[in-house]
């Protein structure tokens, strides 16, 4: 359960750096307090991590879409930058889909 819980933390985290690379301090301060929900024991707080994580994993693909847009129009290499987000979309969806599992469950059984 505990490698589960890093694992969203650290999701967590990337997030974060992507808003502080835009300067988005708000979206920054929800990202570095969302792990925080893990100290409730309450199914909502588990779903509401979950679709946290979702949503991350929706705009990594988002900007990964972008971008390869804009580096496509100006004939600059792609394909490493659709790699690097497509594989953190991948790491944050799991992130959230390893919340679903029975042990965290029944953790958050309230």
């Amino acid at each position: 359960m505990k490698l589960r819980i890093s694992l969203y933390i650290i999701a967590a985290l990337l997030m974060g750096a992507h808003f502080l690379r835009g300067g988005h301090f708000l979206a920054v301060t929800l990202c570095l307090a969302a792990p925080l929900l893990f100290m409730w024991k309450d199914r909502a707080s588990l779903i509401a991590l979950q679709l946290l994580a979702y949503g991350a994993a929706t705009t990594w693909i988002v900007v990964a879409i972008r971008l390869v847009q804009v580096r496509w129009y100006y004939g600059e290499r792609w394909l490493l930058a659709a790699i690097i987000l497509g594989s953190v979309a991948l790491y944050t969806l799991l992130a959230g889909l390893l919340l679903n599992s029975r042990a965290i469950r029944e953790h958050y059984s309230k």
